[in-house]
């Protein structure tokens, strides 16, 4: 990448990008920080802390991406100058140094750009209706998350066996209890993700954030935000339609045992895919502009 085809974003541009970005994460990051602070949890919001391994105060982290570069204020050049992967020239811009970037992490660029591509090539399945999550709990003493179950632990079995699941996402699969295991139609694997992700599954969709901050300072501030808040969402469905009861939570449950509520859950997640589709897209270009052809 060289400076003659970085577009150049004066201070004033880049400073109020950064306190939007820092402002629109701060939705989720502070309530986090301050259940944290209580020794408090949240049955659906931690997940995007704990599960995902990104920080509050990375995700705050405002770059901007591949392409671009920060001119220098009045005090000095940005503070990205002193950030990992970053180059300050000689008139004091500062931009991503995308050969540093590539020789560190151009493996994980690889990986990603093949799995978003496979992926997106493939149709919309929205008819695994979050069994899932009752997969993880079938026939167990012990769950995850303190809260009771919906339909108790025979009501929720029940579910479990009066389903065919059909869960694509290894990600999902691997917490299967041992006797939800073989109830899976698939059987996926690490090795087999790019072969059996498809744009449907709720899981998929909540890692293009995870996928956002595995390219890390690549990706501009707004795409990260953009895939933290689907996952937000998308996380609300997953926990809204497991066999856990929220209700003391704030959270009305769609009763996927019942055809309302997979159709429900069905429309929530094709409108969730196709907000996927767009931003699997957007990552694909980052990936695409760190590796011309």
């Amino acid at each position: 990448m060289t400076a003659a085809v970085l577009t150049v974003l004066p201070a004033a541009e880049w400073q109020a990008r950064t306190a939007a970005h820092e402002e629109r994460i701060d939705r989720w990051a502070v309530p986090h920080r301050d259940r944290r602070s209580r020794g408090e949890t949240h049955p659906v919001h931690d997940f995007l802390f704990t599960y995902y391994s990104e920080t509050p105060g990375r995700v705050r982290r405002w770059h901007p991406g591949v392409g671009a570069a920060l001119a220098p204020a009045d005090d000095g050049p940005a503070p990205h100058a002193a950030w990992r992967w970053y180059r300050t020239g000689d008139d004091g811009v500062v931009a991503l140094d995308a050969a540093a970037y590539l020789a560190d992490r151009g493996t994980t660029v690889g990986f990603v750009r093949g799995l978003l591509a496979a992926t997106a090539s493939r149709p919309v399945f929205a008819g695994c209706f979050g069994l899932h999550e009752w997969a993880m709990v079938y026939r167990a003493d012990e769950r995850r998350h303190a809260l009771p179950l919906r339909l108790g632990r025979a009501g929720t079995d029940a579910v479990v066996e009066g389903h065919q699941i059909r869960c694509s996402h290894y990600d999902a699969f691997r917490f299967f209890t041992p006797e939800a295991v073989g109830r899976n139609r698939l059987q996926p694997t690490r090795e087999a993700q790019p072969a059996m992700e498809q744009p449907g599954c709720l899981h998929a969709t909540m890692d293009l954030y995870k996928w956002a901050y595995k390219l890390g300072p690549a990706v501009p501030g707004e795409l990260l935000a953009d895939c933290f808040a689907l996952a937000a969402d998308v996380r609300e469905l997953d926990m809204r339609a497991s066999p856990y009861d929220l209700a003391d939570a704030g959270y009305a449950a769609v009763r996927i045992e019942t055809p309302e509520g997979k159709a429900e859950y069905a429309a929530a997640q094709r409108g969730f895919a196709a907000r996927g589709a767009e931003l699997r897209r957007r990552l694909l270009a980052v990936c695409d502009a760190l590796t011309p052809a």
